[in-house]
């Protein structure tokens, strides 16, 4: 079938882009069409397209070295458990069953069929998307029309010719007039030509499959992919007192796909999964057709357009959504304050399922409600750890503590579910509204565990620390006008052990530890002597 594409900018800089007002038009002309369901289109008698998923679930898996921070669309290292039900008509015999809309990131060797009276034997994951650039890439080498104004008379002609190239720097054009590159007459030039052939507007995953009787089935394809990731954000609000806090929480989940999964039932995984998997090529979405003309940047330029006018009205539409589909400049946040995620238990990691169907979207990211938890009972500690045989680096051997907020994962202080892992902006209660005062990263907590948010060193609770041959001297400084509780914590090298101290030491997950209560405006000392290498 001919085809002429058209709705694609090309100017001399580079930049490809489709007509808002084009687009809108022709979407609403269509918008009919595009409502209708996707049947089981026949294409010969051994291919087979499912129908569109009536069921979609997506659950995805944080990224196992990203434990908090922003999340970059681009740059999406989680991956997703894709489960969806669709229906499909087969014939007795081998065919090929295309699944439309899958995943780019999809992992082929992962696909799981089930719900066929039917065996699997080959799966393959289709690359070739429709797009302006692989269109032009498949009609090379062959005949091609090519219709444009001739300058001289202003008459529209067709020429007959051949695609040489699709290099980066243009479409190569060769006809009886010879060799040229087009589009840098800078007049309208329409390309028609025939080589859409195995070009797909969607990802779309190809399994053989072989059945013993023509059927109708209702059927579920589980598959992974790569290209999601969610992550955890907090907002911790203290009270006046400073002696309780409000904590929020959201789930910001994010597709880096160009397909959505709308109405999908979401959820996510906490904790690390012991996975090894290679890299899965992502799919060529296609790129510009850039028209490097010479010479360039004159005052007599004139943006240059290369037409495709698609004949085919779902050949038009598919490549339109397409390139609505292409990445989006910025992230997009959609906030769903109705729903909140419910926490449960999947063998040792944690599953927190968010309750009504929400649109997982193509290139974007979306926040849904984790928690609300008011009236936490919190302490304020000041710490400092250091190294058993070293002095601290700060100006003249001098650091400043820092200070965290205390409390318990439990029941009894308004918490005790798994929190995830992710980043906590704490605010203070200034005149009457809070400010922001400090940002840190919180780890996996589970159920009784202790909850420590750092809030950053403090200028007035220092820290000094003197050494002769084994014998050490802690001073801590409190220049703050009430009693502080203070953590001194010690790393010691292999081989070295403490023998003597004052006051008493205690430990704390394995690691020597000094608990003291610093009076306002004071000095406490500590002293402790070591054995052993260094």
């Amino acid at each position: 079938m001919a085809a002429r594409l058209s709705g694609w900018n090309l100017s001399s800089t580079g930049a490809t882009i489709a007509s808002g007002a084009a687009i809108a038009l022709l979407l609403a002309s269509m918008q009919s069409k595009s409502q209708s369901p996707v049947l089981d289109a026949r294409v010969g008698v051994l291919d087979a397209r499912a129908g569109a998923p009536s069921a979609v679930s997506v659950t995805i898996y944080r990224d196992p070295y990203r434990f908090s921070g922003s999340i970059d669309l681009d740059r999406l290292a989680g991956f997703a458990l894709v489960t969806e039900t669709r229906t499909v008509h087969l014939q007795a015999g081998e065919e090929w069953l295309r699944f439309e809309g899958v995943a780019d990131g999809i992992e082929p060797e992962s696909a799981i069929v089930t719900g066929l009276d039917a065996g699997t034997i080959e799966k393959n994951r289709d690359a070739a998307v429709l797009s302006p650039s692989a269109l032009v890439a498949a009609a090379v080498g062959k005949p091609v029309e090519l219709t444009r104004t001739n300058p001289k008379s202003g008459r529209v002609e067709r020429v007959r010719g051949t695609v040489l190239s699709d290099a980066q720097g243009g479409v190569i054009f060769r006809s009886e007039g010879g060799i040229e590159a087009l589009r840098c007459s800078g007049l309208p030039e329409t390309l028609s030509f025939d080589g859409t052939q195995g070009l797909r507007a969607h990802p779309t995953l190809s399994v053989r499959v072989r059945a013993h009787r023509e059927l109708t089935a209702t059927m579920t394809l589980s598959y992974l992919a790569h290209g999601f990731d969610w992550a955890a954000d907090y907002t911790a609000t203290l009270s006046p007192d400073r002696q309780s806090m409000d904590l929020g929480g959201w789930v910001t989940l994010a597709n880096g796909n160009g397909v959505s999964f709308p109405e999908a039932h979401a959820q996510v995984v906490a904790g690390v999964v012991n996975r090894e998997s290679g890299e899965v090529e992502p799919l060529d979405i296609g790129g510009p057709i850039i028209a490097n003309c010479w010479p360039r940047g004159t005052t007599s330029d004139i943006p240059m357009l290369l037409q495709f006018d698609l004949q085919s009205p779902d050949l038009r539409q598919r490549a339109f959504m397409k390139a609505l589909a292409a990445p989006a400049p910025a992230v997009q946040e959609v906030a769903v304050s109705a729903q909140r995620v419910q926490q449960e238990q999947l063998g040792d990691l944690k599953l927190y399922r968010i309750p009504e169907a929400t649109t997982v979207a193509s290139r974007q990211s979306k926040q849904v409600r984790l928690l609300d938890r008011t009236a936490i009972p919190v302490t304020t500690v000041y710490g400092i750890d250091l190294a058993g045989d070293e002095n601290p680096k700060g100006p003249g051997g001098v650091l400043p503590a820092s200070r965290y907020l205390r409390t318990r994962n439990a029941e009894a202080n308004h918490l005790g579910i798994p929190l995830p892992s992710g980043h906590v902006q704490v605010f203070a209660v200034h005149q009457g509204r809070p400010l922001l005062e400090h940002e840190s990263n919180l780890r996996d907590l589970a159920v009784d565990q202790e909850v420590e948010i750092d809030l950053g060193p403090s200028s007035d609770v220092q820290v000094a620390a003197t050494r002769t041959g084994h014998s050490h001297r802690i001073e801590i400084s409190n220049a703050r006008a009430a009693a502080i509780a203070f953590e001194l914590r010690l790393r010691l090298p292999e081989g070295m052990r403490i023998v003597d101290a004052a006051p008493s030491m205690g430990t704390k997950n394995g690691r020597p530890i000094f608990n003291l209560t610093i009076a306002a405006h004071s000095v406490a000392v500590v002293r402790y002597r070591t054995s052993g290498s260094p």
